[in-house]
């Protein structure tokens, strides 16, 4: 039986994209990194950003990425308490990639009513192919 991929931080095949997914590893962690590329977001902005998460769900998420240095958490002493999260330097250097998901999102996703779907790369090739065939 295989272990979870967060047990294996200390004990990797070599493989750095593993390891790599092993701290972006979780439903929500991509998508908050995505919206704190634009600065920085109380907590309660991140969840209205996120409606699908729930709060428990969305602490856990946040507590772990600050665990791992991606993330960093400012707590005012002001009442009602005030929480920011905000990318640290490290976090920062994930932004060509969280960039990149993006845009290989916007090109290759398409959300329709009966879910996602990714784009039908055998359909483009027949048409290519078509087209050759014609010119």
């Amino acid at each position: 039986m295989s272990l979870p991929r967060d047990k294996l931080t200390q004990n990797f095949p070599g493989c750095p994209v593993e390891a790599t997914l092993s701290f972006l590893d979780g439903k929500w962690k991509g998508v908050i990194l995505f919206h704190l590329v634009s600065g920085t977001l109380r907590f309660n902005e991140l969840r209205r950003k996120l409606p699908a998460v729930t709060q428990r769900m969305l602490t856990k998420q946040l507590r772990e990425l600050e665990e791992s240095g991606l993330v960093s958490r400012t707590v005012f002493p002001v009442v009602p308490p005030r929480v920011e999260y905000a990318l640290t330097p490290l976090g920062q250097t994930l932004k060509p990639v969280i960039s990149a998901l993006a845009a290989w999102g916007e090109e290759n996703v398409f959300c329709r009513p009966d879910g996602r779907h990714l784009r039908d790369v055998t359909a483009m090739e027949a048409s290519g192919a078509a087209a050759t065939i014609q010119a």
